[in-house]
C-alpha cells in the first residue's frame, strides 16, 4: 500500500517515511484489519517500530467511520489526558480542519479538586472537560493516565457522555490493561484501544495523525 498522504514536508522526508511503510508492509505479516483500520495501525507501528501493535490493536465497528466524520465536518475539539498529546500533533493539520486541542492536567482547579477528593488529577481533567461542555462530539485521547479513561467510560455510561471517538491507550502497570477492557465493553461509543498494557501517549498521537490523514485524501478523492 503506498503512502498517498504524509505530513512530511520536503521530497528527502517523504522518501523516508515512504520507504519506512514499505519496510512494515514487507514484514508485518497477515492481519486481520480492514483496509481503513491498517493505515492507522501501520501508523502506529511505525511510531514505536513495534510490530505487536498487529494484533494488539483493536477497534469498535464504528471507530474509522466516526473518526473521520467528525475531523472531515470541521471544529471538533480533541480533548488529551495529558499535555504531550497535543504537542505532538500537527498544529498545520490541525488548523486546516479547524480542530483545537485541549487538556486540563496542570490546571491549578484540577489539582486542588485532586487533592480535595482524594482522586487524580485525570479524573479531574476529565470533569473539567465535561463541565466545559468538551467532550460530547469530541475525539478523546488518552495514552497516559488510566484512571482519566475509566472516569471517561463512568460518564459515557451514567452521565449520558457522548463522545465521537475515544482512543484509549494508556500504558503502564496499574489499571492500565483494565481500564481498556472496560473502554472495549462500550457498544454505543466508538473506540480505539491497545489491548494489554502497552500504549503511551506517542500512538494517541499517531493514531490521530493517521485519520487527519486518512481525511486529507477523502478531501483530496473528493475535489
Amino acid at each position: 500500500m503506498t503512502n498517498t498522504v504524509t505530513e512530511q514536508l520536503t521530497a528527502a522526508g517523504r522518501a523516508i517515511e515512504h520507504d519506512s511503510f514499505a519496510v512494515i508492509e514487507a514484514e508485518v505479516g497477515p492481519h486481520a484489519y480492514s483496509a481503513e483500520q491498517w493505515p492507522l495501525v501501520r501508523r502506529m507501528i511505525h511510531a514505536n517500530a513495534d510490530f505487536e501493535f498487529n494484533g494488539l490493536t483493536a477497534f469498535h465497528p464504528q471507530a474509522m467511520q466516526a473518526g473521520l466524520a467528525r475531523i472531515l465536518a470541521g471544529g471538533t475539539p480533541v480533548v488529551a489526558d495529558v499535555e504531550m498529546i497535543c504537542v505532538g500533533l500537527s498544529k498545520p493539520r490541525l488548523a486546516h480542519f479547524g480542530i483545537t486541542t485541549h487538556q486540563f492536567i496542570s490546571d491549578p482547579d484540577v489539582i486542588d479538586a485532586a487533592q480535595c477528593d482524594n482522586t487524580t488529577r485525570a479524573v479531574q481533567a476529565m470533569r473539567k472537560a465535561h463541565r466545559l461542555g468538551l467532550l460530547d462530539g469530541a475525539i478523546v485521547g488518552i495514552g497516559n493516565a488510566p484512571t482519566a479513561l475509566i472516569e471517561v467510560v463512568r460518564l459515557i455510561q451514567h452521565e449520558g457522555l457522548r463522545p465521537a471517538l475515544v482512543v484509549g491507550m494508556p500504558v503502564g502497570f496499574v489499571s492500565a490493561a483494565e481500564s481498556k477492557d472496560l473502554l472495549m465493553t462500550l457498544t454505543d461509543v466508538p473506540w480505539v484501544a491497545i489491548r494489554g498494557r502497552k500504549g503511551g501517549s506517542t500512538l494517541v498521537v499517531a493514531a490521530i495523525h493517521a485519520l487527519l490523514g486518512l481525511a486529507e485524501a477523502h478531501q483530496r478523492n473528493a475535489a
